[in-house]
């Protein structure tokens, strides 16, 4: 384990950036039971900022590598009511969630691909009014990580163990800012750099987004109305949160029915536990219609055979080339990290709170508004250094927004 006082750190900024405790506040945490010792310091500096409670959910990759292995897809698909009902009981005592994500990129690679895809979708169905809580910023939230030996491997291959689990913990420092003098002060600067992009970009009020790179050339098309987000958000009762730890990007939604083209994905996507990558997806009025992987071909096909909605694009986020992450030169195997590399799409379910007055709206409002519902929300990137990007206009005239894989606009 790395040094107390950086993880002391690290525990304050996602309890007071992150999920931004409040006194009397309850808090749910995600966590693998690797991250037992951060966890307890997490706990400790949560009920002395005045959390009433902490309820911790445990994950171990070993004991769910023998679930996948030995359990029958009857079993894995039956998903326990006592599961539901307990997030389903915090949700709804405004509780803030943490979720600490650690998990081997490659830990299901030899279990049964649809046993896999068929026990994730039953688990969304299940929890899926749930999501409604964190995806219309009814309750505060956020996403961090911490390293595992196998995860780290995988990032650095070739080092030991206790090498490669020392490199990724100074790397999530840096780039969570957790090495900074003051992190909650920097944190604070960064969110203000992307409200500021934000707020440029939802004074365009593009119509269009047009990307074209190496293997790309899409135009996805906004909804009237639409929101540009990133840095922190706030809650209905208007507590602010960071949802992710790190965070680059900022994003908004597509128009679920005016996505045309071809796009191709710049970074692997682990997905279930599988490794997609070098593959391309061909829209028409919003929908793949087409699609190929080099690698991880089926996992693919299960992804998009989740709903209807898997086929279309709930996110369009951007992030320019020269992003921390990106300069980092690594590659995470983790998309919190490396969607915050590389400007990106997702596939799956929209945020409401992208469009004007979308967090109140039902769902047949949403869709007529061209707003994407789905059981998933999976990103992948898509940004590089050829990337550009242009915003088109209402009347059809259209300006630069990135060239060479950065920023074209300039912000004040």
């Amino acid at each position: 384990m790395p040094d107390k006082k950086l993880l002391e750190k690290y525990a304050e900024i996602a309890l007071r950036t992150g999920v931004n405790i409040q006194k009397d506040q309850p808090l749910l945490i995600m966590a693998p039971i690797d991250g037992v010792e951060f966890v307890r310091l997490i706990a400790k500096r949560a009920y002395e900022l005045g959390a009433s409670e902490v309820h911790i959910n445990w994950s171990d990759d070993t004991l769910m590598l023998l679930k996948y292995t030995h359990q029958s897809e009857e079993v894995l698909t039956d998903i326990p009511d006592w599961l539901v009902e307990q997030r389903a009981y915090y949700m709804k005592k405004g509780a803030a969630l943490l979720q600490i994500r650690s998990t081997d990129p490659d830990l299901l690679k030899d279990v049964d691909g649809n046993k896999v895809a068929q026990a994730t979708k039953a688990t969304a169905q299940a929890l899926q009014h749930l999501r409604h809580y964190t995806m219309n910023d009814i309750v505060p939230w956020t996403i961090i990580t911490i390293p595992t030996d196998a995860w780290a491997q995988k990032i650095f291959p070739g080092k030991s163990a206790e090498e490669a689990t020392k490199l990724l913990w100074d790397s999530i420092f840096k780039i969570v800012r957790v090495d900074q003098d003051d992190p909650i002060q920097a944190w604070k600067e960064h969110n203000a750099t992307l409200h500021n992009a934000r707020d440029v970009l939802n004074g365009k009020r593009y119509k269009k987004l047009h990307f074209k790179s190496e293997g790309t050339d899409l135009k996805i098309g906004l909804p009237e109305g639409h929101i540009w987000k990133g840095g922190s958000s706030t809650t209905e009762s208007g507590t602010e949160f960071n949802p992710n730890m790190p965070t680059e990007e900022v994003f908004t939604m597509p128009h679920k029915y005016d996505v045309d083209g071809t796009v191709t994905s710049k970074k692997p996507l682990i997905y279930d536990g599988y490794t997609i990558d070098n593959f391309t997806l061909t829209f028409k009025e919003g929908k793949v219609v087409d699609y190929k992987a080099e690698v991880g071909q089926e996992t693919l096909k299960h992804l998009l055979e989740t709903d209807e909605g898997a086929l279309r694009l709930g996110e369009v986020a951007l992030v320019p080339h020269e992003s921390p992450i990106s300069q980092s030169g690594l590659i995470f195997y983790n998309t919190l990290y490396d969607e915050n590399a590389s400007c990106h799409v997702a596939l799956g379910k929209a945020y409401p709170t992208t469009l004007e007055g979308g967090a109140s709206m039902n769902a047949e409002e949403l869709d007529k508004h061209g707003v994407n519902d789905s059981l998933t929300h999976t990103d992948f990137m898509i940004g590089s250094a050829d990337l550009s990007i242009d915003g088109i206009f209402a009347d059809d005239s259209s300006e630069p927004v990135f060239r060479d894989g950065s920023w074209a606009i300039k912000f004040d």
